[in-house]
């Protein structure tokens, strides 16, 4: 019965320790504002008001340099976009849409005669794989999205408001 007990009250404790970790994220987080991708660098930073708060090491499509041109062709995209909406029933865990195609874009892939593509995402593991962790963000893998860890994507998607600032950089 003892260990009943001591079990039951380790679980509360370990459950209130999340909670208020939780919440020191939130606080730590509030106010994004814009979100910066440096591609060559691999890393995400959410910032609020000029000040960095926090960054992330993320993985790109398999063929990172360059802009993307076209649909398929594994790059993720360089320009100013917005996110445009938060998804919770995704495949990859949480995600947030990104405007793109932007006009820009659309006006590149006009010029080449092709699809410019859509559904860029900033989201996190496939759902099957999510025991994965962060091994999953230690190559490029996605199809020109932006991936992070489930634990991150849970951090940014709570921080970061439709119509927030995006802008990826080579």
């Amino acid at each position: 019965m003892r260990i009943r007990w001591r079990l039951l009250a380790a679980l509360v404790l370990l459950g209130a320790l999340a909670a208020a970790r939780a919440e020191q994220i939130k606080t730590a987080l509030a106010g994004v504002d814009r979100v910066v991708v440096f591609k060559q660098r691999h890393e995400l930073q959410l910032w609020s008001a000029g000040k960095m708060l926090k960054s992330y090491t993320v993985a790109l499509g398999p063929n990172p340099i360059g802009p993307k041109e076209r649909e398929g062709d594994g790059r993720t995209p360089e320009g100013i976009y917005k996110v445009v909406g938060h998804n919770p029933k995704s495949t990859f865990h949480l995600s947030l849409r990104i405007s793109y195609p932007n006009a820009e874009d659309r006006a590149r892939a006009a010029r080449l005669g092709v699809s410019p593509g859509g559904d860029i995402m900033i989201h996190g593991i496939p759902n099957s794989f999510g025991w994965l962790g962060s091994y999953r963000i230690r190559r490029d893998w996605t199809a020109g999205c932006i991936a992070l860890s489930n634990d991150e994507i849970e951090e940014i998607y709570e921080a970061v408001d439709d119509n927030t600032l995006v802008e990826i950089r080579p």
